[in-house]
């Protein structure tokens, strides 16, 4: 193999088979997120450098059990390897298998085997098969199944090297087919061959079962295999059933003779211990509450030192700019739009990253499954599946994977309930509000001696998007009329030792997305908003001095003349015209009109509402104000009473107004996508503003 050449090696496995923890491995941090060709669904890819200089593509593909979908997200894994034209069509599969679990992970490797693409097969988990007392026969299994096998712990990184040597070597294809398809529909078989210029007999068996699925084929294409396929008597279900049966009962008969079990049948294992405790009808769900409240807990404990040192770094930062460089507009830009609005990104990456490393280590111990688990019961009384658990808790993270995450759920209802409420749960991007909203009016005082009051207030938050989540779908559960009924089926992972570096690459990759993605929304419309906030076309704008001057009189200091200027100037720009527009809706919520610009910026992405205010407060300070956004806040005055403008009332109204309001542009986007019109992006957005005025007018109202 040339050490120049470039070659894609596929990722591909069951779900909870450590397929993720793999990837971060081999890759490292030399990895992308984007989407499959055509289609919205998540790719993870990534380089590998091989031991004779070869860079690998590592491309992860989604988990499914079988090269038969049954959701979206297993249809990319069919077209990628059955389609020879795929962009991603792998030179190489890494089929990677649960060592404890191989009766049901072989299923998959067998099917890819039959395609004819070389492959690997990589036992992991061997710690888990060893502590269940599984003794398996590695060269026997590997001659039975007629591949090469690797074994690997991806928690301790064991045999990742052996994994890239084997990569190097040239895998050799099994001229024997694992399982005989040809003797299900020869005939078919043989036609689909020919006309389709195809070598292998499953390749061409796929193409028969599968035809109306596959993307990749023309109408016409999908006609001709149709008519191949009535004149030769073929039936896809009864010839998918038989096929999988007669592979299950190879791949038993294979286990059976290469893994014997000394395991005692009558002593519980520890995952079955752990088990009747957390999923415990009474201490199940007093778990999960505690370990939410420790969540909540943490980000605002430990990160309240990184965040006071980011936010006054940036100040003494931005004040070391205005003493260095001139006096002019591009200073004004650099200092009041463009740092204001880097201030709104980096100050949160502190609780963004303690949030996402909390999830993270939930996911990779195997307790957020039971968490799933747990609340299926509860969840149905609402009329939600089973399944709408899991985009309600990503949707902690953000909503957007959370909605494309409803296509595991088969019943068209559910899925369209859970599409409509998931916008409810608190999104990360929601995370900046709160804790800036929460730091100006919550004590940060221990209640009980241990739980941080600020951080009772922020679950206290995140609770309240859950209980309307799930009233509203109590309520669409009586619009909704349809006779299908869902069940929920889920397996339940072993529980493991979390790998911390795995852990590391999720809060860097996150940490990374928050400030990339949402920090160039951010800043554009911090530099959009400084330029709209910095100019204005009426009389009052241009002749701003003399009004001023008229104000305040000749008596005044210049001090108070600059800070006078400028809060007036501001209050004339054409960003305060938009804010004093809907200044009188907003009103009866305790609100002003840069609080307006505010509400109306941040619909881009729910944390633009802090650069918002970074950059409308720091144009209306003086040049040598060092304080930091927080401070601005808090001084900040109500033009109409004199009291602290960010009161308890108007502060609890506007997070109880961000926590019902539609989240962000982008989740409008892929509600449409989703659900392919515009009836439940416009019904949600009416619905969801609905909730979110009338709440916030309630709590303004019952603080005053």
């Amino acid at each position: 193999m040339s050490k120049a050449e470039k070659i894609k090696i596929a990722l591909i496995g069951n779900p909870n088979s450590g397929k993720t923890t793999l990837f971060n491995l081999l890759t490292g941090l030399n990895q992308k997120t984007g989407n499959f060709p055509g289609v919205t669904v998540d790719k993870k890819s990534g380089f590998c450098k091989l031991p004779d200089g070869t860079v690998a593509e590592i491309i992860d593909l989604p988990g499914t059990y079988s090269i038969y979908p049954k959701t979206l997200d297993e249809q990319v894994v069919q077209d990628v390897l059955l389609d020879l034209d795929h962009p991603q069509h792998p030179d190489k599969v890494i089929i990677v298998a649960d060592a404890s679990n191989l009766k049901r992970n072989l299923l998959l490797f067998t099917q890819i085997r039959d395609l004819g693409i070389p492959l690997i097969l990589v036992l992991n988990m061997m710690d888990v098969a060893q502590l269940k007392k599984l003794n398996i026969d590695l060269r026997g299994l590997s001659i039975d199944l007629g591949v090469k096998i690797v074994p690997t712990n991806s928690h301790s990184g064991d045999g990742i090297n052996v994994l890239k040597e084997a990569l190097t070597q040239s895998l050799i294809k099994s001229k024997r087919p694992f399982y005989d398809t040809y003797s299900l529909a020869p005939k078919t078989i043989d036609k689909i061959k020919e006309d389709f210029s195809l070598t292998e007999d499953y390749r061409a068996y796929q193409f028969a079962q599968q035809s109306v699925r596959l993307n990749f084929l023309s109408q016409y294409q999908k006609d001709e295999i149709n008519t191949i396929k009535t004149n030769n008597g073929f039936y896809d279900v009864p010839t998918q059933s038989q096929e999988t049966l007669g592979r299950y009962q190879l791949i038993s008969d294979i286990v059976d003779r290469n893994i014997i079990n000394s395991k005692d049948p009558l002593k519980k294992s520890i995952t079955e211990k752990i088990d009747a405790v957390v999923t415990h009808a009474v201490f199940g769900y007093l778990i999960f509450f505690l370990m939410l409240m420790l969540i909540f807990q943490a980000i605002f404990a430990w990160a309240e030192t990184p965040m006071n040192l980011i936010e006054g770094g940036i100040a003494e930062f931005s004040n070391l700019v205005k003493d260095v460089l001139p006096t002019d507009v591009i200073t004004d830009l650099l200092t009041d739009g463009i740092l204001a609005g880097l201030a709104g990104v980096l100050v949160f990456i502190p609780q963004i990253a303690i949030l996402f490393a909390f999830i993270a280590l939930l996911e990779e111990s195997g307790y957020m499954s039971r968490a799933v688990f747990l609340m299926d019961k509860f969840m149905r009384k609402f009329g939600l599946n089973g399944k709408s658990v899991v985009p309600l808790i990503s949707g902690m993270a953000c909503a957007i994977p959370a909605i494309m995450a409803t296509r595991n759920i088969e019943s068209w209802k559910d899925r369209l309930i859970t599409i409509f409420v998931t916008p409810f749960m608190s999104c990360s991007a929601r995370l900046p509000v709160y804790a800036i909203l929460i730091g100006l009016v919550v004590p940060n005082d221990t209640v009980l001696g241990f739980f941080n009051l600020q951080g009772l207030v922020l679950q206290g938050l995140y609770l309240l998007g859950f209980i309307a989540a799930i009233g509203s779908a109590f309520v669409m559960k009586y619009i909704l009329k349809t006779k299908e009924r869902a069940y929920f089926i889920m397996e339940l992972p072993g529980y493991k030792i979390p790998s911390w570096k795995n852990i590391g690459l999720t809060i860097y990759d996150k940490s990374r997305t928050f400030v990339f993605e949402a920090g160039k929304v951010i800043i554009a419309i911090s530099i959009i908003l400084w330029v709209l906030a910095s100019y204005g076309f009426n009389e009052n704008f241009q002749n701003a001095e003399t009004n001023v001057r008229v104000e305040i009189g000749t008596q005044a200091t210049d001090e108070a003349y600059e800070i006078a200027l400028n809060a007036y100037k501001l209050e004339h720009s054409i960003a305060g015209s938009f804010g004093k527009f809907i200044e009188p809706v907003i009103r009866p919520l305790g609100y002003d009109w840069k609080i307006g610009i505010a509400l109306i910026t941040s619909f881009a992405a729910r944390e633009v509402f802090v650069g918002t205010m970074s950059t409308i407060y720091s144009i209306g300070a003086s040049d040598d104000d060092e304080t930091t956004i927080r401070e601005k806040l808090s001084e900040e005055k109500n033009a109409q009473t004199g009291e602290p403008m960010y009161s308890p009332a108007v502060a609890f109204s506007l997070m109880v107004f961000y926590a019902f309001a539609m989240q962000c542009m982008s989740t409008l986007a892929v509600v449409y996508r989703e659900t392919k019109g515009w009836k439940w992006p416009m019904i949600q957005m009416v619905y969801m503003t609905a909730v979110a005025y009338l709440s916030a007018l309630l709590v303004y109202n019952l603080f005053s």
